[in-house]
């Protein structure tokens, strides 16, 4: 059975290598890498915090992470499915190609999962690439019909 714990400020720098790898996987690989010294200071200020509202899990291999899932609590409005206008998003669910298929992701999620249970969200959204969407299903996650709109300005 895999492990996850929960990350702390000085595994920014994996965390963010694996967001990397998650979005060369989805997206093809993209030579910029200027955005990772921002990410990395993001991070470890987010993480030093215990009670902030993102955290991540990881799964640890020799010299490094083999796998992470990191969340946010988000606060909106309330409404008739969400009274208290609390919701996490999952982002950077990522495992290194060479440690897939051992659960390591599953691990983190199910970490996460529970993390955001602990602080009351019951409402959780993420984007699936086709490839992680068995996973998300099996621990209950469905398609919905709302589309998404971006602005970048």
């Amino acid at each position: 059975m895999t492990a996850a714990r929960r990350a702390t400020p000085e595994d920014a720098p994996e965390l963010v290598r694996l967001r990397k790898v998650m979005q060369d996987s989805c997206h093809g690989p993209n030579p910029d890498v200027s955005w990772q010294p921002a990410a990395v200071a993001t991070l470890r200020a987010r993480l030093a915090d215990p009670d902030g509202d993102l955290t991540a899990f990881v799964v640890d291999r020799p010299g490094g992470l083999a796998a992470c899932a990191v969340g946010t609590v988000e606060y909106r409005l309330g409404g008739p499915g969400n009274p208290q206008g609390v919701s996490g998003y999952v982002f950077s669910v990522a495992t290194d190609p060479d440690m897939r298929r051992r659960g390591h992701s599953r691990a983190c999620m199910e970490a996460l999962l529970a993390w955001f249970e602990s602080r009351g969200v019951r409402k959780i959204d993420l984007r699936a690439s086709s490839e992680g969407e068995p996973l998300y299903t099996s621990l209950g996650f469905a398609r919905t019909p709302d589309p998404a709109m971006r602005l970048t300005l």
